[in-house]
């Protein structure tokens, strides 16, 4: 197995086999039975690095009614060439903030076909055929666009980003939001987003060069309660009809096990129980999606 590893900060490398000095970092390899790991240590001077790869990358967002939040994700990708800004019909004044930034393009799609078939809409807009996707609850790091800068992007590379997620002013690393890699940056002719309603991902191959970046983005997941039981029964509405569409069945008592399961894995196991109120509130709340997603399948075979 080869893992390609990115990191910021200082690390020990006194385990190193080999040690080699490029112009503004050093490259330590380390190797054992069954993994090499390439650790890049970044120097002060880093930030000296041209921009390449961020001019040759096209962000792609979707939105819709993120008035509240834009601003401060778009600020974050100033330095990218080009931001896709793919509106599903909001109301509020999100499209006159993202006007305000030169490297936006807005473009419009009022049906909702599911996010992973959306996040493939988005990037067929794009100038650029490398793409950055990103929600439009997160936010880039500047230590995260100094290390997309200087990756040697490949073809076949697809780049996965770590998430911080937050329910209101705390960063919950417990009921399966801790950790959290998932694929953003990837090379649209090689490949692209399944086409999955809801927890949709960029595909990987059996060749794909897998780069993971450290340094975490923020990803403000739920402000409120009401903001997690509103996506809540989203998400759940989204899971059931794509479980439906494959034929998937299920039984009242297999829901109720399954939401059962879900709360003692979330809150014991996931350490929901270290986090308080918020911690117990995940636990519970992810246990009645986990319910309601297999009730509504259940209604669904029904009818």
């Amino acid at each position: 197995m080869f893992l390609q590893q990115l990191v910021l900060s200082e690390v020990e490398v006194s385990n190193a086999k080999t040690v080699t000095t490029h112009d503004f970092y050093q490259v330590a390899i380390t190797k054992n039975i069954s993994t090499t790991t390439i650790i890049i240590i970044f120097a002060p001077e880093l930030t000296l690095i041209a921009m390449q790869n961020t001019d040759n990358i096209s962000a792609v967002i979707l939105v819709k009614n993120a008035e509240k939040t834009i601003g401060e994700r778009l600020e974050s990708l100033r330095l990218f060439g080009e931001v896709v800004l793919l509106d599903n019909g909001s109301t509020d004044a999100t499209l006159e903030i993202a006007s305000k930034y030169p490297n936006v393009k807005v473009f419009s799609e009022p049906n909702f076909y599911g996010f992973g078939k959306m996040k493939n809409i988005a990037v067929s807009h794009a100038t650029n055929d490398w793409i950055l996707s990103i929600d439009s609850d997160e936010v880039l790091m500047p230590e995260i666009v100094a290390q997309i800068n200087a990756i040697q992007l490949n073809e076949n590379t697809v780049v996965a980003l770590s998430r911080l997620n937050y329910y209101g002013d705390r960063c919950m690393k417990c009921c399966g939001w801790y950790p959290d890699y998932v694929w953003r940056i990837f090379n649209r002719k090689y490949t692209c987003f399944n086409e999955n309603m809801v927890h949709e991902g960029v595909e990987t191959k059996p060749d794909t060069q897998k780069l993971y970046i450290k340094d975490a983005m923020k990803h403000y997941t739920a402000t409120t309660m009401e903001s997690i039981i509103g996506k809540m029964n989203m998400y759940s509405s989204l899971a059931a009809q794509e479980k439906f569409a494959k034929g998937k069945k299920t039984s009242v008592i297999g829901a109720i096990f399954k939401a059962l399961h879900t709360f003692n894995k979330d809150y014991f196991f996931r350490k929901g129980i270290f986090y308080g109120y918020k911690g117990f509130t995940l636990a519970v709340l992810n246990a009645y999606a986990t319910f309601f997603k297999y009730m509504k399948l259940y209604e669904s075979n029904q009818s």
